[in-house]
């Protein structure tokens, strides 16, 4: 009777990176592109959105047109707990086929939304398929990187990190300004096409082995609870409280349904999400950093091209040029970090991604209606050079102390954790800037005699109604230009506010991280690998 083979050894891998696991690299940034740069195009989109879907002269409001990006990161939260156990089921080619298929899929339903609310159902759509994009894809590259190679190959991740900041706002704003906004989503069908042919034609087919029952009790309460408990918290912008029945009702709810997930997932031998992995420092530590991080970071990025739009009146490839230059300071460090979190502790890495984005975070705050392009542009390409000595070195140290079965699991949960966090930033920095708005007097004024004039035509009946507005009034008699510069700068003031909550949670984010690893830990990925799990991958031609 024959031996079984013997597990390969971990010197077997290569130390650098080959051909063979490049061209699998390929097959996951293609399709983590189209996953990042469609939410990158889409936040430059807003402003179009909220006129195209709107009346003449009354476009939608901005709380409204927000959950196209809402939806989405709500269709994310919801399938992201599945695709752990997806994986293991139907393996991770067949399913990042799927995955791919279901966003290209959603991707032409976008293009043919005639309303706001088809656009938003089909966003849904489109988050299932991109939801399971990328913690397959970090599943895919840990294997086929070892443990030895996991910082360089998660740098090589990062690149859709990268071109999603860049070409994502360039993209979308000049498809808008040239052709219409349904190309900002037709676009993702070529690509779509490509990424199936090439996932098939070059990832290596893996031989699922079903042996683990599904969570049916841990699904019941975790995606329903999730998806209610962000629903809550996404509602907050459009109430203007914290305390309405829209936002109460359902985010209590969910929480609960949480809370019994959490304490139901401890009973199952593989429950949804696997939470007995937090017992992984490196894990834990990750999580809590990257939430805070996510949170404050992505929150607060996400209102940097309305500012442009809206306060210094920048068409939307204007705006997408503008914003280019955070994603090239980022392109600069996360190659660089890349190759050094293989060789050194990611605590004395990550700490200074996050002084030089909290030193901009803090920078923003001084934004008026009139401050300079010379100095908000070297801002952003300081916060692009954090970002990209942040983002995948926390992935790293994360998954690179995980066991091999774990890997899927661990990533899921950093996917997971990173999309409540930007939903719950998102919400955070939408409310307050539109209180900011609507608490000003003189946006409140001119807001009311816009609505007031509208169709009006007669200068004296316009005169009339500007007297009942004496802030109107004052400005308007000082010309036309004055009248616009004090809205813009009031508008400034309520984005300057803003970037102060976004600073301030930035500046927690240095306590979980003080506690990540500062000295050399042993990877455990090939601790109870089996040879087929270890061994380089093929490239099926």
């Amino acid at each position: 009777m024959s031996s079984a083979p013997a597990p390969t050894a971990p010197h077997e891998y290569p130390e650098k990176i080959d051909a063979a696991v490049l061209t699998v690299a390929g097959v996951v940034v293609l399709g983590a592109i189209m996953s990042i740069l469609d939410i990158t195009v889409v936040n430059v989109a807003l402003p179009t959105f909220q006129v195209e879907f709107g009346t003449p002269g009354n476009p939608l409001p901005y709380s409204t047109v927000a959950w196209t990006v809402t939806a989405y990161t709500l269709a994310l939260a919801t399938v992201i707990p599945m695709t752990g156990w997806a994986a293991d089921r139907f393996g991770t080619k067949r399913l990042y086929m799927t995955a791919l298929l279901l966003f290209t899929l959603g991707s032409v339903l976008c293009a043919m939304a005639a309303t706001i609310e088809a656009l938003i159902a089909f966003r849904v759509l489109q988050g299932l398929g991109g939801g399971m994009l990328m913690p397959l894809g970090m599943t895919i590259m840990t294997r086929a990187a070892g443990p030895a190679r996991m910082g360089r190959l998660m740098a090589i991740l990062g690149i859709p990190m990268l071109l999603g900041p860049i070409f994502g706002p360039i993209l979308g704003g000049w498809l808008i300004e040239n052709y219409s906004w349904h190309w900002i989503f037709l676009i993702n069908l070529p690509i779509g096409a490509i990424a199936i042919v090439y996932a098939w034609r070059v990832l290596p087919s893996d031989r699922p082995e079903p042996s683990e029952s599904f969570d049916w009790v841990g699904m019941a309460l975790m995606s329903p609870g999730l998806a209610l408990f962000l629903y809550g918290v996404s509602s907050i912008p459009g109430e203007g409280t914290f305390f309405s029945a829209k936002v109460v009702v359902p985010g209590t709810i969910g929480l609960l349904m949480v809370a019994g997930f959490v304490v139901w997932s401890f009973r199952p031998v593989h429950p949804l999400l696997d939470l007995r992995l937090f017992r992984n420092r490196n894990l834990t530590v990750s999580v809590i950093t990257m939430f805070l991080f996510a949170a404050a970071f992505f929150g607060g990025l996400l209102l940097v091209p309305t500012y442009f739009q809206q306060v210094r009146g920048e068409s939307a490839l204007e705006a997408g040029w503008l914003m280019a230059v955070q994603g090239l300071g980022a392109m600069i460090t996360m190659p660089i970090a890349g190759a050094l979190v293989d060789r050194l502790p990611v605590g004395r890495i990550v700490p200074f991604g996050l002084v030089l984005i909290i030193g901009g975070m803090y920078a923003l705050t001084q934004l008026t209606a009139t401050t300079s392009y010379s100095f908000i542009l070297p801002v952003l390409f300081v916060m692009g050079l954090g970002m990209g000595a942040t983002m995948m070195p926390l992935m790293t140290s994360a998954l690179k102390t995980l066991k091999s079965h774990e890997v899927a699991r661990g990533s899921t949960l950093l996917n997971i954790s990173q999309q409540i966090a930007s939903s719950i930033g998102v919400a955070i920095m939408s409310v307050v800037l539109t209180n900011g708005l609507n608490d000003d007097p003189l946006l409140r004024a001119a807001a009311a005699f816009e609505e007031a004039t509208a169709g009006l035509t007669d200068e004296a009946q316009i005169g009339q109604v500007a007297a009942r507005f004496p802030e109107v009034a004052a400005l308007l008699a000082r010309g036309q230009e004055a009248f616009m510069a004090a809205v813009h700068e009031a508008m400034a003031v309520a984005f300057a506010n803003t970037f102060w909550v976004a600073a301030i949670l930035l500046t927690l984010t240095l306590v979980p991280a003080w506690f990540l690893p500062r000295r050399h830990e042993e990877s455990h990925l090939l601790d109870d690998a089996t040879a087929d799990e270890v061994a380089p991958p093929i490239v099926l031609h």
